[in-house]
């Protein structure tokens, strides 16, 4: 699946996040940001667009309703933040870690992550349309009653994720792990799913396989 990357300009100056707090409302946009710390900070309605943002920690910061577009996160720790009902779109978060992050309530389009670690992250009640998790550790995260559409899980580590009430027609996670998953037999109707997974949904709901 193709997913459109961040529009960002070939050059952009360099800025502390703290900078968001300098406009009446919170915004940053057209800049890096490169090794900030803005971790318990609360950030009300704010927008990010047209950024890099590289080894920047966010932990614990209240980033809710925030509106996030053309951003491309790299070895970022954003760990416990809260982005609930936030609009993210066209953004990569590439090599971060993501755990415990609230995404509940949000909309994302045309979202990557890449090689990074979303365990006990919660997703509940989203929207996801054309999103790619890749080589993405996913343990525990919630992704219940979310809508999906155009999402890929490719080689990802899904133990323990929670898909209730989330239908996975047409969703591919062939080639990721799992040995527990929460998901209801009619939401995984129309699955994409390796024989070796086949075989693990049917002892998770009771069935002794013989040879």
């Amino acid at each position: 699946m193709k997913i459109d990357l961040p529009k960002i300009s070939d050059e952009l100056p360099t800025r502390n996040f703290q900078d968001i707090f300098y406009e009446e409302d919170p915004e940053l946009e057209m800049c890096q940001v490169i090794d900030s710390v803005f971790e318990n900070e609360v950030v009300g309605r704010g927008r990010l667009s047209n950024m890099v943002i590289k080894n920047c920690r966010f932990n614990h910061t209240d980033f809710k309703n925030i509106d996030i577009t053309d951003v491309w996160f790299e070895n970022c720790d954003l760990s416990n933040a809260n982005l609930s009902k936030s609009s993210i779109h066209r953004v990569v978060f590439k090599n971060s870690k993501l755990l415990g992050v609230d995404f509940t309530e949000s909309r994302f389009g045309n979202v990557q992550f890449d090689n990074s670690v979303l365990n006990l992250t919660a997703f509940g009640n989203s929207k996801l349309e054309k999103v790619k998790f890749q080589e993405t550790a996913l343990k525990s995260t919630d992704f219940f009653e979310c809508k999906l559409k155009s999402v890929e899980f490719q080689v990802c580590n899904l133990n323990g994720a929670n898909f209730e009430q989330t239908p996975l027609k047409g969703i591919d996670i062939s080639t990721s792990t799992f040995d527990t998953l929460t998901v209801s037999m009619d939401d995984l109707k129309g699955c994409k799913v390796s024989s070796f997974q086949a075989v693990q949904f049917a002892v998770l709901m009771g069935l002794v396989i013989k040879e």
